[in-house]
């Protein structure tokens, strides 16, 4: 059976890195696995969004709609806005944060400020947590990534993987300590 997991932020919150960590976890674990990226504006603060499938044998990392077993979500109009992805029955886990898009700053789109309220109407397994904040309360807001690995990881049951080899590989020598410490706390999550 194949899994597909969507990740969607903007960029420069490290939705590349957790995908890629992600991705060896579940290589690790022994599954077949295939990752895609797509980068909008990225660097300008633009949507960003990576699709992981894994499973015995994963022949294309794209999916399609209404095909996501899971959606992470860095940030909640995003989560909004990845919903058609979602497969009848799967779980979004995002972080609650609002981060304003260009055409939001300047006046051409409003913010849906009510997102959460939105999926909360037609997405019983939804998770909300305070990535953001909890990243910032280590001491870098940057974990927030991180802190949503430790979230999904724990959602999931793949605790068998050695994340915090595969952090300590991953990330700059000096945000190894406040990665793990990012991991531990977005597992402890709920």
């Amino acid at each position: 059976m194949v899994k597909s997991i969507l990740l969607v932020g903007v960029g420069g919150q490290g939705t590349i890195l957790i995908s890629k960590i992600l991705s060896a976890g579940l290589a690790q674990l022994g599954y077949d696995v295939k990752m895609s990226e797509i980068h909008g504006m990225s660097q300008r603060g633009g949507s960003v969004s990576t699709q992981v499938k894994y499973g015995d044998k994963v022949y294309a990392p794209n999916l399609g709609l209404g095909e996501a077993d899971i959606i992470i979500s860095f940030e909640k109009s995003e989560a909004l806005r990845a919903l058609p992805y979602l497969k009848k029955g799967g779980t979004i886990i995002t972080d609650e944060r609002e981060i304003y898009s260009v055409p939001v700053l300047t006046g051409a789109c409003a913010y849906p400020h009510d997102a959460l309220e939105q999926l909360k109407t037609v997405v019983p397994k939804l998770m909300v947590i305070r990535a953001a904040e909890k990243a910032e309360a280590l001491g870098n807001i940057k974990a927030q990534n991180i802190v949503l690995l430790g979230t999904l990881v724990r959602a999931m049951g793949l605790e068998k993987a050695d994340w915090h080899g595969l952090i300590e590989k991953m990330v700059p020598p000096k945000a190894v300590a406040m990665n793990l410490a990012a991991y531990d706390a977005g597992y402890a999550m709920e």
